[in-house]
């Protein structure tokens, strides 16, 4: 159950980022600036285009190597990993839940990333400012995630520790 809602989340948040890129993306100018100094001119930018093709092969290539791993876990392709995630263990869908989280969380920061670029080029004046907090939220959430994954890699030690020592007896 808690697996599929974090595959709606992640769904959900990938076709947010389309959506929000294809939006923004649409209103950049032809020079977009990523890095501005204190004065706001422009000290870092690339072709709008340039960056269209960055920002897809960075979202594409970030989804495969957390999704490719976790289907493969889940679908049970390889060998090895079959006695390690075994279907049904409480460990193999936290993991799964971990996994399409963490991918939701990366695709978040994603799309901050590109509201920080829309704010950076934004030179009307009327850059969304509303969501300031979230340039620090959104990351201390990643580490959390992050540090979620120790604990339930430590678990899972302990867990396979404790059956060893019971095979030695």
């Amino acid at each position: 159950m808690y697996t599929r809602l974090a595959k709606v989340f992640y769904f959900i948040t990938a076709i947010l980022f389309i959506v929000t890129f294809l939006y923004i993306y649409a209103s950049l100018p032809e020079e977009v600036a990523y890095e501005v100094n204190s004065s706001g001119n422009l000290v870092k930018g690339m072709s709008r285009d340039s960056l269209f093709f960055v920002s897809m092969a960075i979202f594409v290539g970030l989804n495969l190597v957390l999704v490719i791993p976790a289907k493969m876990v889940e679908n049970q392709v390889l060998g090895r990993t079959r006695n390690l995630f075994k279907t049904g263990s409480p460990f193999r869908d936290s993991l799964l839940i971990w996994v399409y989280s963490f991918g939701g969380i990366i695709n978040l920061n994603l799309i901050l990333l590109v509201f920080y670029i829309l704010r950076i080029n934004n030179f009307g004046g009327n850059a969304p400012s509303g969501f300031d907090f979230l340039y620090y939220l959104i990351p201390l959430l990643l580490v959390g995630w992050i540090i979620a994954l120790f604990i339930l890699l430590g678990r899972k030690i302990q867990q396979v520790q404790g059956s060893r020592l019971e095979r030695q007896k």
